[in-house]
């Protein structure tokens, strides 16, 4: 959704964010294609998410760029708020902590965010938790207790359920799975021999 507003304020934050959806997009279809043999329900969802990242970005695509401009936040907002939001993940970020780094009223903000990013600052936030804790499962040892502390989470029950919600696998189950991986010498995401 960003990418048509970025284009019109900021063409390399622009083709930043499309690069983003791209990669998205890339990350659930091979999920998909990975759980499509032991959890189908899965694997839909993940192609249904992907379907409608893509809707939306020809969707926007085809707005005005008036429209965008009055409705999404500018180039500035997206760096400066997505900043913001990578420093503090292991703290409490607050709607009006964003809104007033770009300026704006909280409903309004919200409603801007929104419209560039497809999902609510909390769902983006807690989105970029999980995208974290995956991070450091996979390049630590530490129990999922301290990977919760350390992404921003309550504690280890908010990490097991947000990563069940978005991933469908428990968070054990998810770094067991990516283990086996690195012990058969195999890189997540490739296809495993038959």
């Amino acid at each position: 959704m960003y990418a048509a507003t970025a284009s019109i304020a900021d063409p390399v934050s622009g083709a930043l964010e499309l690069q983003t959806v791209v990669s998205s997009v890339v990350d659930l279809l091979n999920t998909a294609r990975l759980q499509l043999d032991f959890n189908r329900d899965l694997a839909r969802a993940s192609i249904a998410r992907a379907s409608s990242l893509l809707w939306v970005q020809i969707h926007n695509g085809n707005q005005t760029s008036h429209s965008l401009e009055r409705r999404a936040l500018l180039g500035w907002q997206i760096r400066r708020v997505t900043g913001y939001i990578e420093e503090h993940l292991d703290a409490r970020i607050l709607v009006s902590d964003l809104s007033s780094i770009v300026q704006r009223s909280e409903a309004h903000f919200a409603r801007a965010f929104k419209k560039t990013f497809g999902v609510s600052p909390h769902a983006y936030v807690l989105r970029r938790r999980i995208s974290k804790a995956s991070q450091l499962m996979l390049v630590s040892d530490n129990s999922l207790s301290d990977i919760a502390l350390a992404c921003g989470l309550t504690d280890q029950a908010h990490l097991c359920k947000a990563f069940r919600q978005m991933t469908g696998q428990t968070p054990a189950a998810w770094r067991r799975e990516r283990r086996l991986y690195v012990e058969d010498g195999e890189l997540p995401g490739a296809p495993r021999a038959a």
